[in-house]
C-alpha cells in the first residue's frame, strides 16, 4: 500500500529555503523568519526531516584560501559502456578527494568530473598517476574554468509550495 503524496505548503518552503541558506540558525530565528512560534517550527522541521528531504548538512569552504586555485572539468569516454567498467570506474573516482563531482552523462562522453587543484603540476600527477590508470579509458579531454560566475548550492524551490515524489513510485525499468 502506497502512501499518498506529501504536500509542503509554502511555511515549509520557508523552512526549507532558510535552512538550505544557512543550516546552522537557531530555531528561533528560522521560526521567525516563516512567521511561527518556534515549537511548530521544530516539530516541521523534524517532520521534513523525516520525510527525507535533508541529504547532509556541511560547511562550504572557500578554496582560494586554502591553495585550491584550479577548478577542472574533465570528460571522460570509456573503450566500452558496460557495467563492469561503468563500476570500475566510479569506485576509482569516488576514491580521490580532488574530485568534486562526477556525473554519467549522454553525448560525446561517458563522465563528466569537476575537480579542483592548487596547480597545474597536481593536476598533471592526477590525469598521469591517477585517471590513466582506470582500466578501460579510451579518451580523457580537460577544461579549465577562467571564472567562477555562479556557484549555489541551494534547490529552486516553488514558493507556493509542491508535491512531492515518492522515488519508489518513479520507475526506473524503461524496457
Amino acid at each position: 500500500m502506497t502512501t499518498p503524496p506529501r504536500r509542503l505548503d509554502r511555511i515549509d518552503i520557508g523552512i526549507l529555503s532558510q535552512l538550505q541558506q544557512n543550516a546552522r540558525i537557531t530555531n528561533a530565528d528560522l521560526a521567525r523568519s516563516v512567521n511561527l512560534s518556534p515549537t511548530p517550527c521544530f516539530n516541521r522541521v523534524r517532520a521534513l526531516e523525516k520525510l527525507g528531504l535533508f541529504k547532509q548538512q556541511v560547511t562550504l569552504l572557500n578554496p582560494e584560501p586554502l591553495g585550491l586555485r584550479i577548478n577542472v572539468f574533465i570528460q571522460v569516454s570509456l573503450e566500452k559502456q558496460v557495467e563492469d567498467a561503468l563500476t570500475r570506474f566510479e569506485q576509482a573516482i569516488s576514491e580521490r578527494p580532488e574530485v568534486m563531482e562526477c556525473y554519467l552523462m549522454t553525448g560525446d562522453a561517458d563522465y563528466l568530473l569537476r575537480v579542483v587543484m592548487p596547480d597545474m603540476q597536481t593536476l598533471e600527477r592526477f590525469i598521469v598517476d591517477h585517471l590513466t590508470k582506470i582500466p578501460g579509458i579510451s579518451n580523457i579531454r580537460s577544461s579549465f574554468a577562467l571564472k567562477q560566475v555562479r556557484y549555489k548550492t541551494a534547490l529552486p524551490l516553488p514558493s507556493s509550495g509542491l508535491t512531492l515524489v515518492d522515488p519508489d513510485d518513479v520507475s526506473t525499468d524503461w524496457r
